[in-house]
């Protein structure tokens, strides 16, 4: 569970990056999403595999696994916008849900 939230919390990142003409690197970093630069790298993959962001450099050598090098100029895909939109209208929605059965007895 703990991956969707760096996933959700990476998108929403490079969805914001989208107003600003360079992306900062710098700050796109593992210890920034709370997690170790493994599992980041390794999210960053399946999420560019996925098709929910681009801009990434992945290679892979012989018997190592994939990994990314630069250049690194990663940004958010239209997918990666749906899948923001769909997952702020579940919490929208639970929140909803949670108010009426706080308000409706028995639910």
């Amino acid at each position: 569970m703990e991956d969707f939230r760096i996933i959700y919390r990476i998108l929403k990142y490079l969805q914001q990056s989208m107003d600003f003409e360079e992306f900062d690197c710098a700050g796109f970093t593992a210890e920034r999403f709370g997690t170790n630069p493994n599992r980041f790298q390794a999210l960053l993959i399946q999420l560019q595999k996925a098709g929910f962001i681009e801009g990434l450099n992945i290679v892979r050598y012989i018997r190592q696994p994939e990994r990314i090098e630069p250049p690194m100029e990663p940004h958010i895909t239209l997918q990666g916008l749906e899948y923001l939109q769909e997952n702020s209208l579940m919490k929208k929605a639970a929140a909803f849900a949670k108010g009426v059965k706080e308000i409706v007895p028995g639910i």
